[in-house]
């Protein structure tokens, strides 16, 4: 009998809903529906998509936890060198759509699948991302697209399950939204253009909370290892509280506009309370505890690291070096930030770490010099200023 097995990349949403009904009906394939959980969904979601799953026409379906792989593997990198795609933008989903392209892969290996399925447009980065890790690591598994072969709309998808007797409530639908542990993202018609902001309903979290609170954030060797005197083996689960005090305030909501693998632009609504606080802290301890070349490097690499994720490199070696030169600059990253919560931002207040070089016993910026002498300025100045001299002078117009 021919192989007609088909690892769907699955996730209970419209398109992969479309994909499994279309799979089953229209190719007669045999799905085999896998979830891979990179932190967005809690028990009873689960429960509810894999009762969809089997309704929709799966032969089987599995759940692949990848959290802690997921944050031993990338989010501590992106933590380590602040990466922010354009300055704005916490890589939510770019840099979970990897690690559910390699759990998938590999539970396509296990069933003996001979065809592998996501549900992408062909008009994102996604397809990219999916595509490359399959072709990499798949051997010779085949590539199967509907939504990006057939250029379906959401409304051609939910008119072809309403026909098959699939008539559930699709009013989420209208919103494209991925939700993980670094973060939510958000499109629907208004990130379409380039003027319209997304309406307060678009978002997961709404605002509940408007007293401020101040939150203390431990870190030890740059992973958040406490909050507010408490310590957590699992970063994962500090993460996960941090959000849970954080997310009632609405904060970490914007817009990033970037350029995408295929070479359009792109904008995408996201919220990201406690990966934005995460970042924005660790690098407000890094100005105090790393010198001025570690923070210049780090910033080159890191942005590289991030940019390369996006691009759905992560399997080239390079991103393991940096991931070593990463790490090794965080050993002296150790210590306390001081935050204040408010309604849809937060405040760094400051910082307490041993390892603070903003140390008074050789000056204090401004005030005092303790550590050398008006004497010594002068001389350091003017051999500093040498080759500017030199060429004012060689260069000077007549």
């Amino acid at each position: 009998m021919s192989n007609n097995k088909v690892v769907l990349a699955y996730s209970g949403g419209l398109d992969t809903s479309y994909c499994v009904k279309y799979l089953s009906k229209e190719r007669n394939l045999e799905v085999h529906a896998c979830i891979v959980n990179t932190g967005g969904f809690s028990e009873e979601e689960l429960k509810e998509v894999e009762e969809k799953a089997f309704f929709l026409g799966a032969k089987t379906f599995k759940i692949i936890n990848a959290v802690p792989e997921y944050y031993k593997k990338c989010i501590r990198y992106l933590i380590y060198g602040n990466i922010l795609r354009n300055n704005t933008y916490p890589l939510s989903v770019s840099a979970e759509r990897m690690f559910q392209a390699l759990a998938v892969v590999e539970h396509a290996k296990e069933v003996g699948a001979k065809y592998v399925a996501h549900g992408s447009t062909g008009a994102g980065n996604d397809q990219v991302r999916f595509d490359l890790v399959f072709n990499t690591l798949g051997n010779d598994l085949e590539i199967i697209t509907p939504i990006r072969d057939m250029q379906l709309s959401r409304q051609e998808e939910i008119e072809y399950l309403k026909k098959h007797g699939i008539d559930i409530s699709w009013e989420k639908a209208q919103y494209s939204i991925n939700q993980g542990i670094w973060g939510t993202s958000v499109g629907g018609k208004e990130t379409l253009t380039s003027d319209k902001s997304l309406p307060e309903s678009a978002y997961p979290s709404q605002l509940t909370k408007r007293k401020e609170k101040e939150v203390i954030l431990h870190f030890k060797k740059g992973e958040l290892k406490g909050i507010n005197g408490k310590n957590y083996r699992d970063p994962v689960r500090a993460i996960q509280y941090l959000q849970k005090l954080a997310g009632p305030f609405a904060i970490g909501r914007d817009i990033h506009v970037g350029d995408t693998i295929i070479g359009i632009k792109g904008r995408v609504g996201f919220e990201a309370a406690a990966p934005l606080i995460i970042i924005k802290a660790h690098h407000l301890l890094e100005k105090h505890t790393l010198t001025k070349w570690q923070q210049y490097w780090k910033e080159q690499l890191a942005n590289w690291y991030g940019m390369l994720l996006h691009e759905g490199q992560y399997l080239d070696p390079v991103m393991r070096n940096i991931e070593t030169f990463l790490e090794d600059t965080q050993e002296n990253v150790t210590g306390k930030v001081i935050v204040k919560l408010l309604p849809y931002r937060f405040e760094l207040q400051g910082i307490e770490s041993e390892h603070d070089l903003m140390s008074n016993a050789f000056g204090s910026y401004g005030e005092m010099n303790k550590g050398w002498s008006g004497q010594d300025v002068r001389g350091f100045t003017k051999i500093l200023g040498n080759q500017s001299k030199i060429h004012q002078l060689v260069n000077k117009k007549k």
